[in-house]
């Protein structure tokens, strides 16, 4: 079965993309060039024109399953099991990548909770015989420090996983803009950039004190940057000072282009709000979401915090671009319904006074 969103072939965009703010702009119509169009020229030969057209605008519903109970294991297997057709020929042959957020290693609250790793392992283990990467690259500390006070050590015994500390792997050099819109280097992960790894965002469902929220998206795209524990490119995609139209929302618009998941799955049996990413306060949501259009969860995900997702820069410049579907009319809900995980999640001060919250 075919994805939902048709982001075009996730990372296999590498050969026509186009890069730097000239060719991609959160509020123009033209993203990049990565197709070819033919016309007759002058001497009636057909000549070769670049389209300044990158996706398709997505007409197609997209699915998403909403979990609403008591054990968040349960409620994140749920969740898979709702799309587990669709999931299973989505992987194909490809390698498994689990990326959970954890941010810093000492603070339970902003991770992904270990169970929520493991309901997804259990709904892998069935059909996947191959080793699966479990992979993160936190900002503050190292990775490895997360595994251990999070409880994640034990998978390797549980299950046929490797964890990895993904600030180690190689890199490739990108671009992002800085808030006078000058180009920086930016290193980022090859590992996200590799069209054979299936990449499983696991999220947990918190706000955020640059972009209101954080969801499966920014769990990739924030992660993807290395921090190699003497640099730390991550805080680049932050550049510029907070705002409604924060550059942060563009950088993370701009490296989707080539970074996205092909699984979305969001832990929200106790979420963060206040002040997310890391010194919020619990939110007992008791939810679970999962589908395989990562832009469609977390507009959903959004809705379930009580927020407009139209007003969250990067997803709005998501679904403008067609990367996903982004149209809450058109996103079909598998489980529970929506009117009953509507909840209000605090935002992060200075994000209340900016939206007007």
């Amino acid at each position: 079965m075919a994805k939902y969103h048709n982001h075009l072939n996730r990372r296999e965009i590498l050969k026509g993309i186009c890069l730097g703010a000239a060719a991609t702009t959160l509020g123009g119509k033209t993203y990049c060039l990565a197709t070819e169009n033919t016309e007759k020229g002058k001497s009636g030969k057909t000549n070769k024109r670049p389209r300044t057209q990158l996706y398709k605008k997505v007409t197609e519903p997209a699915r998403v399953s909403l979990v609403k109970g008591n054990d968040r294991r349960d409620i994140v297997y749920q969740s898979l099991k709702m799309i587990e057709d669709e999931v299973l020929a989505s992987i194909g042959n490809k390698k498994i990548l689990i990326k959970p957020n954890m941010v810093m290693t000492n603070n339970p609250l902003c991770a992904t909770h270990v169970d929520a790793v493991r309901a997804i392992l259990d709904f892998l283990k069935p059909h996947h015989k191959e080793r699966i990467i479990i992979g993160e690259s936190v900002v503050w500390k190292r990775t490895f420090d997360g595994y251990k006070n999070y409880g994640y050590l034990l998978l390797e015994k549980e299950y046929n996983v490797k964890l990895v500390d993904l600030n180690a792997q190689p890199y490739q050099y990108r671009y992002v803009i800085d808030k006078d819109n000058r180009p920086l280097p930016l290193r980022v992960i090859s590992t996200f950039l590799d069209p054979d790894v299936y990449i499983i965002s696991a999220a947990r469902m918190k706000t955020h004190d640059r972009v209101l929220v954080t969801l499966s998206l920014k769990n990739i795209l924030l992660a993807c940057p290395v921090n190699d524990y003497s640099n730390n490119d991550k805080p680049l995609v932050h550049t510029g000072p907070r705002g409604v139209n924060s550059i942060c929302h563009y950088n993370m618009f701009h490296l989707s282009q080539e970074v996205y998941p092909d699984l979305a799955v969001i832990d929200g049996f106790v979420g963060m709000e206040g002040s997310g990413p890391v010194g919020g306060t619990a939110f007992d949501s008791r939810v679970a979401l999962a589908g395989l259009d990562a832009l469609a969860v977390d507009t959903i995900g959004t809705k379930v915090m009580g927020f407009d997702p139209q007003r969250v820069g990067y997803l709005s410049a998501m679904a403008q671009a067609g990367m996903g579907q982004g149209d809450t009319e058109k996103i079909n809900i598998l489980g529970t319904e929506l009117n009953q995980c509507l909840y209000h999640f605090q935002p992060e001060r200075k994000m209340k006074r900016f939206y007007g919250l």
